[in-house]
């Protein structure tokens, strides 16, 4: 497959700007990248921007805290549906997977879930900030609650994705789910490395570089 088909072309920085996002749309119609992620303020505008390609438009909800309420989460998540966003990438509610409040972190991801039915949905465990023990549960729950994805991280707590938690992810999900490794994938070398732990889409900013191979 063609790598740059794994990549979600990301720009979430909180000064990005118009011209800025414009570009990110085009170099993914260029290379052919599965989809731009960018902030929900932004959808509107990658859609129209990318309107007859078939790149798709993520982008990202509960960002990236987690610590939103999940109705408040459901909200977001209709609202980007409506702007045109075909996969969504939810923070699950971190403080209370380490709580032990395995219920409202199922229900928290079942309400985005409800929210973007026939969008693709990624649930991003944050994996810097929990035990082994706490990722396998959390890519349990999020499996449970009907999610397409488990993604390891937003890239804002200070830590990305690693080989092994990648693999990790993909031992504790069933089959028909799917793993995106976040944060810190640069180069080819790291976009390799976490393709063979197991991941099947790459969130990353460096993926013309990557394809590139520069």
């Amino acid at each position: 497959m063609n790598p740059a088909k794994l990549i979600d072309h990301t720009l979430l920085k909180p000064n990005a700007t118009q011209a800025q996002i414009e570009h990110l749309c085009d170099e993914a119609r260029t290379y052919g990248f599965a989809s731009v992620c960018v902030n929900p303020y932004w959808v509107k505008r990658a859609h129209q921007q990318l309107a007859g390609s078939e790149v798709k438009v993520c982008t990202v909800i509960g960002f990236p805290l987690g610590a939103t309420p999940a109705n408040v989460k459901a909200f977001e998540a209709q609202n980007a549906v409506k702007d045109g966003a075909d996969e969504l990438d939810m923070v699950l509610n971190i403080g209370a997977l380490k709580s032990g409040d395995e219920k409202t972190v199922l229900a928290d991801i079942r309400a985005v879930r409800q929210a973007c039915v026939g969008k693709i949905l990624k649930v991003i465990i944050e994996t810097c900030e929990l035990t082994d023990e706490e990722k396998v549960k959390a890519c349990q729950l999020a499996a449970q609650a009907g999610a397409d994805f488990v993604k390891t991280s937003t890239g804002f707590a200070g830590g990305g994705a690693t080989v092994a938690d990648v693999a990790l992810m993909r031992k504790s999900v069933p089959s028909a789910m799917q793993v995106k490794a976040s944060g810190g994938v640069r180069t080819r070398a790291d976009f390799d490395a976490m393709i063979a732990a197991g991941a099947t889409r790459i969130g990353t900013s460096s993926g013309v570089k990557i394809i590139e191979g520069k």
